[in-house]
This record gives structure tokens, C-alpha cells and sequence, in this order.
């Protein structure tokens, strides 16, 4: 997510021309910088969750481009939303592991805007 947000800043501000000039200086191909910015349509708070995972220590992540794409080319927010991975969803692995990963995520989050409230 953060790397659609840096390649989104890098075209808006001419310091690259294009997606092409982008996956030359990634070593990478157009299609996978597509894919990349296909995460800028996303949801603002779908795209929060991601920017505030917890950092992989080990292993693979958790949550990988392949299964955001499906919900990153759906435009309505709201369909967005009821397709990511919720806690306790009956399903496979993948997405159980997700849905731990975005659990603590949120309860990060909160506890997080909780300290940063203003006392009152």
C-alpha cells in the first residue's frame, strides 16, 4: 500500500512519466505495477488497515496483493468493506490468517487513537 501511495506521489509530480518508467526503475513488469496502484482504490480505511499491519517477523505475510486485487477492482466501497476478511469468518487458511493479522490490527488502532484523544 505504501508503495502504490509513494508511485502515485512519484507520477503526480512529473518525477516519473509514466507506469512504464515506473516498472523500469523497479525491475518489474507494468502489469505488477498496475497491480500495485490498483490498491489506491481501495477504500481510505481499507487502505489504513494495511498501512497499519503489524510488521511480518517471520514467514510470509499474512495478507499478499493476490487476494486484495479481487476486492481492490470492486468501486463500491461498501462491497469493499463486506469483502475484507473479517474476524471469525468461517473460511479457508488464508483468509483466517488475515482476519487474525487485521483483528490485532484494529485493536492497535484503537488503543493507538485512544492515547492520542484529548484528555477531557
Amino acid at each position: 500500500m505504501a508503495l502504490a501511495i509513494r508511485f502515485d506521489l512519484l507520477l503526480r509530480e512529473g518525477v516519473v512519466a509514466d507506469y512504464t518508467a515506473l516498472a523500469r526503475l523497479g525491475h518489474v513488469s507494468r502489469a505488477r505495477v498496475t497491480q500495485i496502484m490498483n490498491l489506491l482504490c481501495l477504500a481510505p480505511d481499507l487502505q489504513e488497515r494495511l498501512l497499519f499491519l503489524p510488521r511480518t517477523e517471520r514467514g510470509r505475510d499474512p495478507i499478499i496483493l493476490r487476494d486484495l486485487q479481487p476486492i481492490a477492482a470492486v468501486l463500491d466501497w461498501r462491497e469493499q468493506r463486506r469483502l475484507w476478511p473479517q474476524p471469525h469468518k468461517a473460511a479457508g487458511p488464508t483468509t483466517k490468517a488475515c482476519s487474525r493479522v487485521l483483528e490485532k490490527t484494529e485493536k492497535s488502532r484503537h488503543k493507538a487513537l485512544e492515547l492520542s484523544a484529548p484528555a477531557r
